[in-house]
């Protein structure tokens, strides 16, 4: 067996399609991993984003700050593993999100939000870790509406058993389906897997990949460590070993009704429209985020 890592991103195991191992970078004092959109694979399904931020620590009186940015054509699904934030947004709501609850924001022809630390937080300090994906809107839904949905933990479904704890955010699987209602059809869930736990992943879309969080896995005899986005090639049910105790998120979904452009926080089957909000956002003809004063700037 072989262990896939840094500088090894084409595997031979016919299952896998690629290995993409995600950039880093810094947000808001946080250590980001953005596994997609990479240089060759832009999308898995509809997800067109997938960051994995921390584990962090802040010191006391600090936190994370992201200011009111803006976003069209897509939604957003937030996910935490530790930690607590604090969603704003130009709709006026205001909602905490915690682990294992989600908070799910579409943006449609546009939305503004802030993601901040809550100020009793910041005075005990805290441990922050999770992931963001941004899921692509079919052309239909794209100039849709902007709209907000909060599910705590508890209103997910949850399949334990056989050392195997997973739990369904989006879609249907493992003999669950996902109360959240999506305009493409997609999957997205959580699996927490003791050692010698083994999680198949079947065929039921044509896209799927797997985002190792922590742990080593083993997928017909090679081994892979945390911080890799696995994309499966289409038609074959995968087996997953663990071989610690390991955390994934399992993505997956129909291609979508053609490309996508991105500009920094805008996404669109129109290039011409993700210019437009470039534009609108620089004169100021976003909405703003109630009780917020500051705002990030296109640079």
């Amino acid at each position: 067996m072989s262990l896939f890592g840094a500088g090894h991103a084409q595997p031979e195991n016919p299952a896998i399609e690629r290995v993409i191992l995600p950039r880093l970078s810094d947000l808001a004092g946080l250590q980001v991993r953005r596994a997609l959109p990479s240089a060759g694979r832009r999308m898995v399904g509809p997800f067109i984003f997938f960051d994995c931020f921390g584990p962090a620590e802040f010191a006391l009186g600090e936190g994370m700050d992201v200011a009111p940015h803006p976003h069209i054509g897509l939604s957003t699904l937030s996910y935490l593993f530790d930690g607590a934030i604090v969603h704003r947004d130009s709709l006026g709501i205001v909602q905490p999100i915690r682990p294992g609850d989600v908070n799910l924001m579409t943006a449609g022809r546009g939305i503004v939000h802030s993601e901040r630390t809550a100020p009793e937080a910041r005075s005990g300090g805290q441990r922050l870790f999770g992931v963001q994906v941004w899921c692509a809107l079919p052309k239909s839904h794209e100039e849709q509406e902007p709209g907000f949905l909060h599910l705590p933990v508890e209103a997910l479904p949850r399949i334990v058993g056989e050392g195997k704890r997973v739990r369904l955010i989006l879609g249907a699987g493992y003999g669950e389906e996902s109360p959240i209602e999506t305009p493409h059809p997609s999957f997205y869930a959580e699996a927490v897997l003791a050692p010698g736990a083994l999680l198949p992943l079947d065929a039921d879309y044509d896209e799927r990949a797997v985002y190792l969080v922590s742990g080593e896995i083993d997928i017909a005899g090679d081994r892979f460590g945390p911080g890799q986005l696995l994309v499966f090639r289409p038609g074959d049910r995968i087996s997953i070993l663990a071989l610690s105790n390991a955390r994934l998120m399992l993505i997956g979904g129909e291609p979508m009704d053609g490309p996508r452009h991105v500009r920094w926080n805008f996404v669109s089957s129109s290039k011409d429209r993700v210019d437009a909000a470039v534009e609108d956002w620089r004169a100021g003809r976003f909405a703003g985020v109630p009780g917020e004063t500051e705002r990030i700037e296109y640079d």
